[in-house]
């Protein structure tokens, strides 16, 4: 009997990476390749099939994942918008793509497929309740419960860079004020220094103290942000993610204490705050993990 795969797609704004995975999480064979410009739906759909039928041409994939840069809907089925991509709108992505590569095909928001990656073969892996938190342009998060991906009603749970840290902060895009992401992504850190977060880490090694405060800091409002999440959530583990996660010796330290100080003992019993570990990889594990967990959850 031949071994069954799935084939799990990352869509971001400037590449596309694809991998063949068996229902172990072997990667058998993987693919980057560049994102259409304009990358309107056609263009990126077309680009997709034609690297799917690539890595199925010997017709083992039973099934296809695709983490997107945007919210899908709750069956997911629809890109409901991806601002880094041109004119995408209430894109029927799935549909379009079992069309063109014979697949079954589910889509789903990219951080939300990062985190079920760790939770399948990363920093996750073995625990059922967990969050992960990108900390990059902006700040995304997934939520898994009980071993899945929770997304709420209609798709949308686990905006979790856009909870409220300072009522009368800095303006968010979302109509919100002072969110996290207004204190932890790489634009705030921008905003506040002039720095990137690869220059601020570059520092910290050269032990500057400027930047070894700010990291101080920046751990602080991190684990600040976090104590509302843990609360509400109480996962086995908080991941990590992102550019930033790559500074995690300069700030991680703080977030735990600054946790161990916020959250009651009862709520954060065994957490483990912890760095990502799949890096690029995350998305694209976690979009065949998306499709194996949908269309054969006996597995």
């Amino acid at each position: 009997m031949t071994m069954k795969e799935v084939i799990g797609v990352d869509l971001g704004g400037t590449a596309i990476k694809m991998g063949r995975f068996t229902l172990t999480g072997d990667c058998l064979e993987s693919l980057t390749i560049p994102t259409p410009q304009p990358s309107t739906p056609t263009a990126v759909v077309e680009a997709i099939s034609r690297g799917v039928n690539h890595l199925n041409r010997h017709k083992q994939a039973i099934a296809l994942g695709v983490g997107t840069p945007g919210p899908a809907d709750a069956t997911g089925r629809i890109a409901l918008v991806a601002i880094n991509l041109t004119d995408w709108q209430n894109v029927p992505l799935a549909q379009l793509l079992e069309a063109k590569t014979g697949l079954q095909t589910v889509i789903a928001n990219d951080a939300n497929c990062a985190g079920l990656g760790e939770a399948w073969l990363g920093a996750g892996k073995g625990y059922n309740h967990l969050v992960l938190l990108t900390l990059g342009t902006g700040v995304g998060g997934a939520i898994i419960l009980n071993g899945r991906l929770f997304t709420g009603h209609l798709g949308a749970a686990g905006e979790l860079g856009l909870i409220t840290l300072n009522p009368d902060g800095p303006p968010c895009n979302s109509g919100n004020q002072g969110s996290l992401e207004q204190y932890v992504s790489a634009t705030a850190i921008i905003r506040e220094t002039g720095k990137t977060p690869a220059q601020l880490g570059l520092l910290a090694e050269k032990n500057d103290p400027e930047a070894l405060t700010f990291w101080q800091e920046y751990g602080r409002k991190l684990g600040a942000g976090l104590a509302s999440i843990i609360y509400i959530l109480t996962p086995e583990v908080v991941i990590i993610g992102g550019g930033i996660s790559k500074s995690a010796k300069y700030f991680l330290p703080a977030t735990i204490r600054e946790v161990e100080k916020r959250v009651l003992p009862t709520s954060r019993v065994g957490l483990k705050i912890t760095v990502a570990q799949l890096g690029e990889k995350a998305g694209m594990v976690g979009a065949a993990f998306l499709a194996w967990q949908t269309f054969f959850p006996s597995q």
